[in-house]
């Protein structure tokens, strides 16, 4: 299947949209169902080996929720982790906020387009950075841009996708057996068409600054790219578990 980048309905509505709202809310099934949270979890304690990270930035964060499910797998060793949400739309909830506290993290959101964001953030100025869902949104030459962006400002990347493939694309038109509304339908199949397969990500990623990258199909339906660098400076520090 050859790579489609299409804009996405739910990207072009408003947040406040019931059609949104209820998509939303869609896609917290579909990620269960994935299981990208277990995913990426256990991404992230492989780039990062014994030694938790003090921050981590998601971005095309959403409305908070993934991430949340993510640090709620790592908490029990990871403590005092601060997280920043980066999304042009403001719809994380106080709640949200407060159930990372109680899991002994701090979020904070930044309302605002992610290259925008990387402009803002200084050099290294995450241990971690991740995405669920959001690369695909990008053709291949702002791929290339953010991946630039993103190596200057982390030690540790990790993306969960759609992998691009048949068996996905048969699936996302299944969705209406778990109530995905018509936003969402749509939206999977312009999903998996924009999504990945084999090295694609590693292609894109740049060269030299002694990173190692791992990038494998996931799951059913799911691609992970993981991009760290040999030796993490935190492993120095002596970072708590």
């Amino acid at each position: 299947m050859e790579r489609v980048v299409e804009p996405e309905w739910l990207d072009e509505l408003p947040p406040a949209d019931p059609r949104a709202s209820r998509s939303r809310r869609d896609l917290v099934r579909v990620n269960r169902w994935m299981g990208h949270a277990g995913i990426l979890a256990r991404c992230l304690r492989q780039a990062c080996g014994p030694h938790r990270p003090r921050t981590i930035v998601e971005l095309g964060a959403g409305d908070g929720q993934f991430l949340l499910c993510v640090a709620r797998r790592l908490a029990p060793r990871w403590q005092n982790v601060s997280v920043i949400l980066v999304d042009r739309q403001r719809i994380v909830s106080p709640e949200t906020c407060a159930a990372f506290a109680r899991l002994g993290w701090v979020a904070q959101t930044e309302v605002t387009d992610v290259f925008d964001w990387m402009t803002k953030a200084g050099p290294r100025s995450a241990d971690c950075i991740i995405t669920n869902l959001f690369l695909h949104h990008l053709p291949g030459d702002s791929l290339g841009r953010l991946f630039e962006a993103v190596a200057e400002r982390t030690h540790v990347f990790v993306a969960c996708e759609p992998r691009r493939a048949p068996v996905s694309f048969a699936a996302s038109r299944l969705l209406w057996l778990i109530g995905g509304n018509a936003i969402t339908r749509h939206d999977a199949a312009i999903s998996v068409r924009a999504g990945f397969a084999r090295q694609e990500l590693s292609g894109l990623w740049p060269r030299g600054g002694n990173w190692r990258l791992v990038e494998r199909a996931a799951g059913l339906f799911s691609h992970c790219f993981i991009a760290h660098r040999a030796p993490l400076p935190w492993a120095s520090r002596g970072g708590g578990r």
